[in-house]
């Protein structure tokens, strides 16, 4: 947490957004006012398609965190959160590149 949000006590962004609920996605922010889904269910997708996905959310991360509406932010952290936990669920054992670790 950076010295300014401990400062003025801004809570997070998955604080703020109402659909967020810590670690667990609510089964009501799965959809939008008019009860559509907002996007496929992760499970339903190829792993083409997963990553693809992610990679759509990921480019488009700082704009939203930046510049969305506050409900805009919610769904993008809400649908981050059901690919990451779909991908992880499919490759627990994923390779991890050894550059990326420090020393203990």
């Amino acid at each position: 947490m950076t010295e300014s949000v401990r400062r003025t006590g801004d809570a997070s962004p998955e604080q703020r957004m109402p659909e967020w609920d810590g670690d667990h996605v609510r089964d009501a922010a799965t959809a939008d006012v008019d009860g559509e889904l907002l996007g496929v269910d992760p499970s339903e997708l190829g792993d083409e398609d997963l990553i693809r996905e992610m990679q759509s959310l990921h480019r488009t991360r700082l704009d939203t965190l930046r510049h969305a509406a506050d409900s805009a932010l919610a769904n993008h952290l809400r649908r981050t959160a059901e690919l990451e936990t779909e991908y992880l669920a499919r490759h627990p054992g994923r390779e991890v590149d050894p550059s990326r670790l420090r020393e203990v």
